[in-house]
């Protein structure tokens, strides 16, 4: 298994790099020349996560992305404290 979210199923994207030189036209340039192009890998943020799945709990592998967005509900450590009744 790749790097891969297991939730929304986002993975490793290939792309291009470029290496470039000269200024723009717009700041009084003579415009901008491709020297160099580069194969590159855009890679999911992906994090472990203990991840409460119904009554169990399980470690999955989850971009930032769901878990900015509440997809995923985070496992409880322990109880919240809680006062002593009498």
């Amino acid at each position: 298994m790749g790097m891969r979210c297991d939730l929304c199923e986002k993975e490793t994207v290939r792309g291009n790099s470029l290496a470039q030189r000269g200024k723009a036209k717009y700041l009084g340039g003579n415009g901008r020349k491709t020297t160099g192009i580069t194969r590159r890998a855009f890679r999911p943020n992906l994090q472990r996560v203990r991840v409460q799945d119904g009554e169990r709990v399980v470690t999955k592998r989850v971009c930032t992305q769901c878990l900015k967005s509440g997809k995923v509900v985070k496992a409880i450590v322990r109880k919240p404290f809680t006062l002593p009744t009498t």
